[in-house]
């Protein structure tokens, strides 16, 4: 969320902000909006200072015999509108509040400027691709004689899900207790056990409510399945005031992560690509706004350790504007090769959020010795998408017979396998 003040002090770089990210300006109809309630909230302390006045007036007249009708009468004037006050101010609120919880993050100034993810920009890359002395197969092809099932998968849970048997079911285990192992005992991550299941205050304080409700999935209860282990590791520090000699803090989590895939109807249909349930570590830091720039360039070396420790050939793209996510200042992805689709594909987005979360989770810091406090800033990331990393394993590690070598740095979690064999 972004700060009212801010807003009335500038409204000028609020709407040269959004014009960035090809949203509509809307600066003037929230300090029209942000007016009227100030105004209607001097109105009624106003009515409320007469209407006390007035009552110690009754009293003074009652004592001395006097008669109070008209002031009376007054008096319950005033509170009639003073409710009705009220409640026309709460609708106002409310309205503003709908305002300011709709707009995306202020983007960095050094995000590339572009309506789509055509206008990325390659910022580095790391690994060469592998030459094949035959076509290589992309990763559905490779599974279906591994042990990936599709089809018995939709039928218990329909399209855009997946099951995995036996040696691919132990890689997707490895594959995450590497990565897990790389960020806590290497990159200083600690690891936390969350709940699957937040109440509404938890998905609205990282951004996905209200603006991408259509995107997550509710329970009978009124719960929501996390998208992503961003939203419960985040939300550990809500309403929190942290020691400033605390941070940074810096959590990692492996869970599986819920996704409707609205919007995504004719998208990766095909294969593990896209699916509503798959298996992530997320890295979330949580920092002094002075560190955020620092931590966001170390949160994506974190992350792409992961691919290089697996001699995965990737890419990392700065985001451009009209490709950056709502809660994003600036956004980093991680692209793996995938040489069955001859192309890169995204597998982890690593975001500086400034303190746009931490203002809706009202998480703050206080420096030594002083009085008042400072919200924090909130970064997250994938550390990996640990079903894509599968993927890209299948495909770059494949052999012509349908075999997959097992990178080194998996090997152990493995009990020495070398090489998955395909059946039949």
């Amino acid at each position: 969320m972004l700060d009212l003040k801010w807003v009335r002090d500038d409204p000028t770089s609020l709407d040269r902000a959004l014009a960035r990210r090809g949203a509509t300006a809307i600066a003037g109809t929230i300090i029209e909006l942000d007016e009227s309630v100030r105004q209607l909230q001097t109105d009624i302390q106003e009515k409320q200072a007469r209407r006390n006045a007035l009552s110690k007036e009754i009293g003074k007249i009652r004592s001395s015999g006097g008669d109070a009708t008209d002031i009376m009468s007054e008096v319950g004037a005033l509170k009639e509108a003073i409710q009705t006050g009220e409640e026309d101010l709460r609708k106002r609120v409310a309205t503003l509040d709908d305002l300011l919880a709709g707009l995306p993050n202020i983007l960095d100034d050094d995000v590339p400027s572009g309506a789509d993810e055509s206008a990325n920009v390659e910022v580095r890359r790391w690994g060469a691709h592998r030459n094949f002395s035959f076509e290589p197969k992309e990763h559905d092809d490779l599974g279906a004689r591994l042990g990936m099932d599709f089809a018995r998968a939709a039928k218990m849970s329909g399209a855009r899900f997946v099951t995995m048997f036996d040696q691919l079911a132990r890689l997707e285990r490895a594959i995450a207790s590497l990565m897990l192992d790389i960020q806590t005992k290497e990159h200083g991550y600690q690891e936390v056990s969350v709940p699957l299941l937040v109440r509404d205050e938890a998905v609205y304080g990282t951004g996905q409510l209200p603006k991408f409700a259509e995107d997550l999935f509710k329970t009978t209860t009124g719960h929501w399945l996390i998208p992503t282990a961003e939203v419960a590791l985040t939300n550990l520090v809500a309403g929190d005031i942290i020691d400033a000699d605390d941070l940074p803090l810096r959590f990692t989590a492996y869970t599986p992560c819920f996704r409707s895939e609205a919007g995504a109807a004719g998208k990766d249909t095909k294969g593990m690509i896209r699916q509503h349930q798959f298996t992530k570590v997320e890295l979330v830091s949580i920092t002094h706004p002075d560190q955020s720039i620092d931590e966001h360039e170390r949160m994506t070396a974190c992350a792409g350790k992961v691919l290089e420790r697996l001699e995965l050939p990737y890419r990392v793209m700065v985001l451009s504007s009209g490709d950056t996510g709502f809660g994003a200042r600036k956004t980093y992805d991680l692209e793996v090769w995938l040489p069955g689709q001859a192309r890169y594909r995204e597998i982890s987005s690593c975001s500086n959020c400034g303190d746009f979360q931490a203002r809706r989770m009202k998480a703050r810091f206080r420096g030594k010795g002083e009085k008042g406090t400072s919200f924090v800033h909130t970064l997250n990331g994938s550390g990996l998408a640990v079903g894509r990393t599968l993927i890209a394993i299948l495909e770059n590690y494949q052999e012509q017979d349908g075999s997959i070598t097992v990178p080194t740095a998996l090997r152990p979690y493995l009990d020495g396998l070398e090489r998955l064999t395909p059946h039949g």
